[in-house]
């Protein structure tokens, strides 16, 4: 009997070897079942890449020049202005409601064009941008809703190109420069 309670005493380990089985299946599981989020980014379609581009010039008038220095300042029309007053300013720009000889005479002819310096904070190249977007799809709603009597977003997409093609999305992002304004 002594060997026996000396066993029991001695004998106090507990088996580990099932212990690797149980971690892996709790490691899958957690694989699983997770939701990884992905960050979409900005959806913007490129143009092909051409060795020889063919430039052709743009009348001022049709362009909507906006640059952003180093420091996110903001100029429109080479005049210092606020993120917050893009959006009007562009949807102005675009429909030229009192047909200035100095904007585009078709919302088809006109272009933004966005110009960043390499400085630039990307919070404030995606403001930059949001606006310009938000400035169009309130047109776009606009002229949805004048001709379809609903909103943008509840067209089909048939409808929804018809509306684009009347207002075509024209952003032209220029390469990164070394803006100095002070």
């Amino acid at each position: 009997m002594t060997n026996s309670r000396k066993r029991r005493k001695h004998d106090q380990s507990v088996n580990a070897g099932s212990m690797a089985d149980i971690a892996f299946l709790l490691l899958i599981f957690f694989l699983v079942t997770t939701t990884i989020l992905n960050e979409t980014g900005i959806r913007v379609v490129l143009p092909v890449w051409d060795e020889n581009p063919i430039s052709t010039p743009l009348p001022p008038r049709n362009v909507l020049n906006i640059l952003v220095n180093s420091s996110n300042k903001l100029l429109i029309e080479k005049e210092l202005a606020e993120v917050g007053t893009i959006k009007e300013r562009t949807k102005e720009f675009i429909m030229n409601p009192q047909g200035l000889s100095t904007l585009p005479a078709s919302p088809k002819k006109a272009v933004v064009s966005l110009q960043n310096d390499r400085g630039t904070s990307y919070q404030t190249y995606i403001e930059v941008y949001n606006e310009v977007k938000a400035a169009y799809n309130e047109l776009w709603d606009v002229a949805a809703k004048r001709r379809f009597g609903k909103s943008y977003a509840d067209l089909n997409r048939e409808d929804k190109q018809d509306v684009r093609k009347d207002i075509p999305l024209v952003i032209s992002e220029a390469n990164p420069t070394d803006h100095q304004m002070k």
